[in-house]
This record gives structure tokens, sequence and C-alpha cells, in this order.
């Protein structure tokens, strides 16, 4: 199969359904090869447009989904960006190859055998630090994140996260079946519906029970 075709071919698809708009998450989509991010007996379908499953009951996102929650994001060259749930670490590379060597993406998985993964899915990039432990929790050595994306479905916004979200940074996450796009100013909050997705439950101490 020759999966740069299929990935070309994918992009443009995403591109035409109007979920990829922004020139540098198109170039990052069209570099980053999904193949390397799912199971090898899942590989021949790697660019379909579907989410598939990894470990522990958890899955690679659907690449619109990724594309959708990517560009609500609005992430640039440079940014310090905070990933809770790595997965198999397809959307780390894809906001890593945005940020650039002069950003960082800080990537989260409680997982073991998903956060190892992940690992070896991403050897190489020298501007992701993936770390294993409770996503809800966030990472305060790296903090504050111009950018934090949540992979995973929750009951609201943990707090730690929003604390550690810089002054009119913004926050994608999915709560109950619908996604948001949150912008912090000051005291305030901002809220802005993405729509409605399916997504497994965020665990955790400031999610559905402790991981």
């Amino acid at each position: 199969m020759d999966f740069q075709e299929k990935r070309q071919e994918l992009v443009d698809k995403i591109i035409q359904a109007e979920h990829l708009k922004t020139d540098s998450v198109i170039q990052a989509f069209r570099k980053v090869q999904r193949e390397i991010f799912v199971l090898p007996e899942h590989k021949d379908y790697a660019y379909a447009d579907e989410p598939l499953p990894i470990f522990k009951g958890q899955t690679i996102s659907q690449p619109s989904t990724v594309a959708i929650m990517t560009e609500a994001l609005k992430a640039k060259k440079g940014n310090n960006i905070l990933e809770i749930g790595s997965g198999s670490g397809y959307q780390a590379a894809i906001l890593s190859e945005i940020v650039g060597s002069k950003g960082r993406v800080v990537t989260i998985e409680r997982h073991h055998d998903l956060a190892e993964f992940a690992k070896k899915n991403l050897e190489g990039r020298e501007n992701v630090i993936l770390i294993e432990g409770d996503g809800t929790l966030g990472c305060q050595e790296y903090a504050p994140y111009d950018r934090i994306v949540i992979t995973a479905e929750a009951p609201d916004v943990p707090k730690p996260l929003l604390d550690q979200l810089r002054d009119k940074g913004l926050l994608v996450i999915p709560i109950g079946n619908e996604m948001f796009l949150i912008e912090k100013k000051g005291n305030k909050i901002g809220k802005k519906s993405l729509g409605y997705f399916a997504f497994v439950p965020l665990v955790g101490k400031h999610g559905y029970g402790r991981a």
C-alpha cells in the first residue's frame, strides 16, 4: 500500500469537508505518518477517516476529529502545549510539527502500555515530553501553557488544567458528548461549542474517579 498517496488523499478529503483550513495544520497532517501510530494489524486502515482501537480499550481518534480539535487550538510556532491523553502519540506528533523546534508539547498518558507505545512512536521528536500519570492534574513543571487539549470526555474542565492555562490561552475539551473551545480571559472563561463527538472517559482525580 502506498501510504504517502493515501495520506494525501485523506488530507484532501478533510480539506474539502472544511475541517482543515490553516496552512501549518494542513502541512502537519500531510507530513505525519499515521500508519506509525496504529497497531500493525490496522495499518491498512490508517488512512480511513475513522477511529481505530489501540490498547486498554482506548482509540486513536478519527483524523477529521483530530483536525477539528487542532484547528480550534490555533497553535503557533513556539507555543507551549499540554495534551491530556497521549494515546498512541498521533495528536502530539501533529502539534509537534506545528509548534516547531522553539515550541514544546507536553503529553500525559495514564496507561503504562500506551505511554510506552507513544514514547516509541514519538522517538526523535525533541520538542515532545511524554509523562506517565494522571492527566487531570496537568503538569505544573512546564506551566503555564498557551494551549491545552484534552482527548477524553470529562464531566467538566479539571481545575488544575484551567490554573495551568496562560491568560488568553485556549483549551479544547469534550464535556459529556459535546466538544468545547475554552478561552481564559483573566477571571472570565469563554466557552464555544465545536459540535458533538464520542470519546473515551477522562479518568483521574479531577475526571471520572481516580487513575
